[in-house]
């Protein structure tokens, strides 16, 4: 911190991950990642961490959707997420959605360490191919972990793993009924609870909010589309957020 304000302390990128910060009129710091490459494919590794350090607010999110393309058979792209949230502290973890193409091969990890009075607002939207161009998915390997620590305990996690049509199996009415995209959004805070009952009068029908424990609110959402995800998405996470969300989600 320096004047109110939360300023950067070090910093260090290599490869094509890059860092942007834009400025703000906020007291927290904004930082968007972008991945120069274009999108993810077999055989890439991208890996980032950061610190919120002790009472500081750090938004983070992506210039622009993230594109999983088709691997070769072989390796998977490897993505792995490391963030630690110091005592009073806030992280904002809001990327834009990944897309996953017919073919692809994702492996990626998100690790969040909070301290004891630490919040974190974290999303991850996932649309299942490019619905304008009537693709399916007959074909991709996905493994998807979100782990939330709190002094060092578990107290969320989440892991999705397939290989296969996911189409199909997405299409089955006890799955997804079809749905084009999901989200996962978790609200760990001490003042998580007095958000559910609003947060439920946000969400379409078929999406859903709920209180694990009092500093922990989790909504899942599937949408036809992406822009139907979009849609929303955006009000909770405005919400969440203090009545803000970082320009790169306004574009």
């Amino acid at each position: 911190m320096r004047g109110g304000r939360t300023v950067l302390d070090g910093f260090r990128q290599s490869g094509s991950f890059k860092c942007l910060f834009p400025r703000s009129a906020e007291n927290g710091l904004d930082a968007v990642l972008l991945n120069t490459a274009g999108g993810i494919t077999g055989g890439d590794a991208f890996r980032f961490s950061g610190i919120a350090a002790e009472g500081t607010t750090l938004t983070l999110t992506t210039q622009a959707c993230e594109r999983v393309y088709k691997a070769h058979p072989g390796p998977s792209g490897h993505v792995i997420n490391q963030l630690r949230v110091d005592s009073g502290a806030r992280l904002n973890w809001l990327p834009q959605e990944t897309i996953l193409f017919n073919g692809s091969a994702l492996e990626r990890r998100l690790i969040i360490d909070l301290a004891q009075t630490a919040s974190a607002l974290m999303v991850e939207p996932l649309v299942f191919g490019r619905a304008a161009m009537g693709e399916t998915l007959a074909d991709i390997r996905l493994h998807d972990r979100i782990e939330i620590r709190r002094n060092g305990f578990p107290v969320f996690l989440d892991a999705t793993r397939f290989a296969g049509d996911l189409t199909t199996h997405l299409s089955k009415p006890n799955i997804a009924d079809g749905a084009g995209a999901m989200a996962l959004v978790v609200f760990a805070s001490s003042t998580a609870a007095g958000h559910l009952r609003p947060v439920r009068q946000m969400l379409p029908d078929n999406a859903g909010a709920t209180l694990i424990r009092d500093d922990l609110l989790v909504v899942r959402m599937l949408a036809d589309n992406s822009f139907a995800l979009r849609q929303a998405l955006m009000p909770v996470l405005h919400h969440l957020n203090n009545s803000s969300l970082p320009r790169c989600w306004m574009i």
